[in-house]
């Protein structure tokens, strides 16, 4: 079978199991299959697939075709400038959060040595990407999940990132500071908003990383016991909760609270500063 043969079929599929992007994702696919570039499978179809590359292929596809998240699939999911290990302990590194990033590096884009603690830290992808664009920045990621933990201890491998990492429950409170940063991504979808997720989130992300009521609450009255004066905290929320964590964090005494919104336009950045 030629490559553009393998994309095509391999499209009609994914197409019929109701994937968002069939035609990307096809090319994708068969490109992590190949080991090449996505642009390199365009541009040559003289290249054949062996029995056992086509074999291959089909294992996958039948994977995304049960809506395991194509990140799950492949094994690995870019994230700003890194390339990280994913698999289903972990959620899967969104756009959303890395603008959750950008603001980090503005808050302590002055500082020679920031101390940062990115709280339910996941694949690492939040604290990596904080110690690879600031490399002054000593970066501590924190979890309850003993997985997740796996999987970014992992990743400081893989990207030769050099961050501490610790097993931590945040509704115990925040590890001892003082921090110049404290951030999360910490579980904001409610346990009745489960079934109106897409499958690959709903069926697949590990959902004590996906809900939890009060743990964006957790994170901010934490942050205010450890965090330097002045220290800043920045979190991801949910699309319409922006409002709320703002004002919840004014009543817990942050000034300069701001959010910011993602690239669909929706506030989904709520950041402030100890006082």
């Amino acid at each position: 079978m030629k490559v553009r043969r393998a994309v095509a079929e391999t499209r009609q599929r994914l197409e019929a199991a109701g994937c968002e992007s069939p035609e990307v994702e096809a090319e994708i696919l068969v490109a992590h299959l190949l080991g090449v570039a996505r642009s390199e499978i365009a541009l040559d179809d003289s290249r054949k697939l062996s029995r056992a590359e086509e074999r291959t292929l089909d294992l996958l596809v039948a994977r995304r075709e049960e809506r395991e998240p194509l990140a799950y699939v492949l094994g690995e999911w870019g994230f700003r400038h890194l390339l990280l290990a994913v698999d289903a302990r972990v959620l899967v590194p969104r756009p959303e959060t890395e603008i959750v990033v950008e603001r980090c590096l503005a808050r302590i884009g002055t500082l020679t040595e920031p101390r940062v603690l990115d709280v339910g830290t996941g694949s690492g992808a939040i604290a990596l990407a904080i110690a690879h664009e600031h490399p002054g920045a000593r970066v501590t990621g924190v979890d309850a999940s003993s997985g997740a933990l796996e999987v970014a201890g992992a990743n400081v491998v893989r990207t030769g990132i050099a961050i501490d990492l610790r097993t931590w429950d945040l509704f115990t409170g925040l590890p001892e500071g003082p921090w110049d940063l404290v951030v999360s991504n910490p579980p904001y979808v409610l346990p009745e908003e489960i079934e109106t997720l897409e499958p690959e989130v709903r069926d697949w992300e590990p959902r004590e990383a996906l809900t939890g009521v009060g743990a964006t609450e957790a994170v901010a009255r934490g942050a205010r016991e450890v965090l330097a004066e002045p220290g800043a905290l920045v979190l991801e929320v949910a699309a319409a909760d922006a409002s709320r964590v703002a004002t919840l964090l004014e009543a817990l005494g942050y000034v300069d609270v701001v959010a910011t919104k993602d690239l669909t336009g929706r506030d989904r950045v709520v950041e402030g500063t100890r006082s």
